[in-house]
């Protein structure tokens, strides 16, 4: 089992920035990758970025650019900093997490939110205009 802890949801106007941390805990962190998804209001889950465990990252085309993805595996830890914000970036943000043994499918699964196995709470974020 993997828990995650996601933080550093908040209230910001928009142009502002937010950097949201997960904190994992329960395996070896290095093993997994790791993804952020968002779900706004009446929308589906919508796929943010994703690092794997090698570092590979990937980025949903609405944030390319303008959200960075990062781990530190010392630290159990994977946070999203997203600068520019707009208010249509307004959503709960979940943190998530797959095992290794997904293998090369990762580049191919990695945006599907049913790829992975360990989710966090969610934390909200709202960006004001």
């Amino acid at each position: 089992q993997v828990q995650l802890v996601e933080s550093g949801g908040g209230l910001v106007q928009a142009g502002g920035s937010l950097n949201l941390s997960c904190a994992a805990s329960g395996r070896t962190f290095s093993n997994y990758g790791m993804g952020w998804f968002r779900q706004a209001p009446g929308k589906e889950r919508e796929f943010v970025a994703g690092i794997s465990w090698t570092g590979s990252i990937a980025y949903g085309n609405s944030v390319q650019g303008r959200f960075t993805i990062s781990r530190e595996n010392a630290k159990n830890t994977v946070t999203l900093q997203m600068n520019r914000l707009k208010p249509e970036d307004t959503a709960v943000y979940y943190c998530a997490a797959v095992g290794m043994e997904i293998g090369t499918m990762w580049v191919r699964r990695r945006h599907e939110p049913n790829a992975y196995n360990y989710w966090g709470q969610g934390t909200q974020v709202t960006v004001s205009s």
